[in-house]
């Protein structure tokens, strides 16, 4: 039954966590959802969700939360949904090592990190679902998203590992790839940059003053952007369905982008991904 499951959920604080932590929340599981900033954990308390603070980058803070939760739970962990996470723009040559390091220490290690540690209650229960989100550019690769691409390119591989690892389980792995949603993605984004690349010293500056226009256009949004719902409703198919799909294509992007990587050749492809990649900097 939906009431005797519980999910534990990260990146809470907007977006698709939070409405994805609602949701489940609305249809009878125990949700513990999870943010960075403590006042985000209030605010999702405050809304009636059970929410405790985690930090990916900080491996004491991942072991306290899952613990807390396992007391709590009776050491028992139906379902992980992993999508704390952001994104980091920028030319490959722009990115030192210390920031391409930080975005993998997030949107990587330490989802890592989280499927290792409650591994273990769901092997000692005989069954559980993982569920990642990765992205549409975890198939196809956009210029000035290097540090995003690969992390999620990352992602992608380890969990397709992690899921022919656990063949003859009831331990499902499944990853969700969404294109253009609603949510503060952009905005943190457009943070980030501005917190870690040196566009005035770039030969990319002209480049990067059109990405700008982009991040900083009120209402502007990707075509074919959905709401975080779309999302939700993977992941409750993830959840519920006996038997998940390895695989959640979301949003109209990631079916077309899909099929043009498996049809097209290579350097076909690649003219296509630059002219939609200039296209977004007008």
């Amino acid at each position: 039954m939906k009431h005797e499951r519980s999910v534990l959920i990260t990146g809470c604080s907007s977006g698709i966590g939070l409405c994805t932590a609602q949701g489940l929340k609305n249809r009878g599981y125990r949700v513990f959802a999870t943010a960075r900033k403590l006042q985000d954990v209030d605010r999702l308390q405050s809304e009636g969700l059970e929410s405790l603070q985690l930090d990916l980058v900080d491996s004491v803070s991942i072991q306290n939360t899952i613990d807390e939760i396992l007391v709590r739970t009776n050491g028992k962990l139906y379902g992980l949904f992993n999508n704390g996470g952001f994104g980091q723009s920028g030319a490959v040559e722009d990115l030192p090592r210390d920031i391409l390091r930080a975005q993998f220490e997030v949107n990587f290690f330490g989802w890592h990190e989280m499927v290792c540690r409650v591994l273990p209650a769901m092997h000692h229960q005989g069954f559980g679902r993982i569920i990642q989100n990765s992205s549409l550019l975890g198939l196809v690769s956009l210029a000035y998203r290097g540090a995003y691409n690969s992390s999620k390119y990352a992602l992608e591989g380890l969990t397709d590992t992690l899921r022919l690892e656990l063949q003859g389980t009831d331990i499902y792995v499944s990853l969700i790839e969404p294109g253009p949603i609603e949510s503060r993605f952009r905005t943190n984004a457009y943070a980030a940059f501005n917190r870690n690349i040196d566009r005035l010293n770039s030969r990319h500056s002209d480049n990067y003053t059109a990405m700008e226009k982009r991040f900083t256009t009120e209402g502007s949004s990707a075509p074919f952007t959905l709401p975080p719902d779309a999302v939700l409703k993977a992941v409750i198919h993830a959840l519920e369905n006996p038997v998940p799909k390895n695989h959640y294509y979301v949003t109209f992007p990631t079916y077309f982008f899909g099929m043009l990587k498996r049809l097209l050749p290579s350097r076909m492809l690649d003219r296509f991904l630059l002219y939609v990649s200039e296209n977004e900097r007008k």
